[in-house]
């Protein structure tokens, strides 16, 4: 069946949002600018994650109010009554503090990504977090009691070679296109995996709290962001006063006010940031909104599609260098992705009579199954 327009721009936006939220991020890192005296030092490189989270989660504070203009629209300018509202902004009642504890997850996985993004290349980050299906397939062993089929296994062992192959990369990388050496660039990578393992804590909380409730996708996403929003910005205050050695001196591990000295000081770092608070929250909206009219399955060959275009763009920019090792490690990631998520392989072999298409045959992300997640727990994709 073709696509339609709306269904064609949607999925246009969501590659080229959820790219330039990956790309404007590590754009921000790499320029400098004016900011507070550093020694003898004024213009330096912008060096502020736990800013940049906080920007991140004011995006994604819009679906909110994109949320409240869609449903005061229905409701005082067409006259729809609550029952027969649409489902992207209909829901029951339920105490926004449920969104508490994954925020705080959320906030400390992409804070970790950050400060390993500003170490390593931004295919590299794109790629390994692919990771999270890995350790969410885990945690839903373990936590939640589920099993998991042999196709999802298989998928998580392909994944487990691309991200072996990804990091093998980058430790036999030159610094070329980086200012960080292959020792910084492994302990970038480290952490983005180690963000994944809270990313994943994190989605299995939201299933544990949001499973059974109807909660609409923009609004779960809204409130997600003014938790997280509101617990980064008040972790800025004591990371202003606690002290770390950076460059042969003590400074404060976030100096919020050096990072706003540098984003009024330098075009292109106010560009980049609010690049990455805009396209969040359109990243988002187009992320739910194919789910619901195209497929989940669609939204994960997507998201493969935007790894692809942030790497092609990193080597256009020349922010890193060709390598070969890089390209087939992205090959057995998104082979891995789809034979989880049960795009590749087994479809064909049902397909052709070679096994039967059981009853209980399922997968996590399109949340078709015992095994799946909840609704809102995939629509919400902070890229973050």
């Amino acid at each position: 069946m073709a696509w339609t327009l709306y269904q064609t721009l949607i999925a246009v936006l969501m590659v080229i949002t959820g790219s330039i939220n990956t790309i404007s991020t590590k754009w921000a890192d790499k320029t400098q600018s004016k900011g507070r005296e550093n020694g003898n030092k004024t213009v330096h490189e912008f060096d502020h994650p736990f800013v940049q989270s906080a920007g991140m989660f004011l995006g994604e504070i819009t679906c909110l109010l994109a949320y409240s203009v869609i449903l005061i629209f229905y409701k005082n300018v067409k006259k729809v009554d609550p029952e027969n509202l649409p489902d992207i902004v209909k829901g029951e009642k339920f105490n926004p503090f449920i969104f508490f504890l994954p925020a705080l997850l959320d906030m400390a996985a992409t804070t970790t990504m950050y400060i390993g993004l500003t170490m390593t290349f931004a295919s590299s980050f794109q790629m390994l977090r692919g990771a999270l299906i890995v350790f969410t397939g885990l945690l839903t062993i373990t936590i939640l009691k589920r099993k998991l089929k042999a196709f999802q296994w298989v998928g998580i062992f392909v994944i487990i070679v691309g991200l072996a192959t990804v990091g093998s990369n980058d430790f036999l990388k030159k610094g070329t296109g980086n200012e960080h050496g292959t020792g910084s660039m492994i302990t970038g990578d480290v952490l983005i995996i180690l963000a994944q393992i809270l990313t994943a804590f994190q989605m299995i909380v939201e299933e544990k709290f949001l499973t059974g409730k109807n909660i609409p996708p923009l609004q779960a996403v809204g409130y997600e962001g003014l938790f997280g929003f509101m617990i980064a910005s008040l972790l800025l205050i004591p990371l202003y006063y606690i002290k770390v050695m950076k460059d042969g001196q003590l400074l404060p591990i976030e100096d919020t006010y050096d990072a706003f000295l540098q984003i009024m000081n330098n075009p292109q770092t106010a560009a980049a940031i609010g690049g990455n608070v805009v396209s969040i929250a359109f990243f988002n909206f187009a992320g739910i909104s194919v789910t619901k009219e195209i497929s989940a399955t669609t939204r994960t060959v997507l998201d493969s599609i935007r790894t692809l275009v942030i790497w092609l763009f990193s080597l256009a920019v020349q922010w890193e260098t060709y390598a070969t090792l890089q390209l087939f490690g992205f090959i057995l990631l998104v082979t891995g992705i789809m034979i989880h998520n049960d795009v590749l392989f087994r479809p064909f072999l049902i397909s052709r009579g070679y096994i039967v298409d059981d009853s209980d045959r399922y997968n996590m992300i399109n949340g078709t199954g015992p095994n799946s997640q909840a609704n809102t727990v995939d629509d919400n994709d902070d890229e973050e």
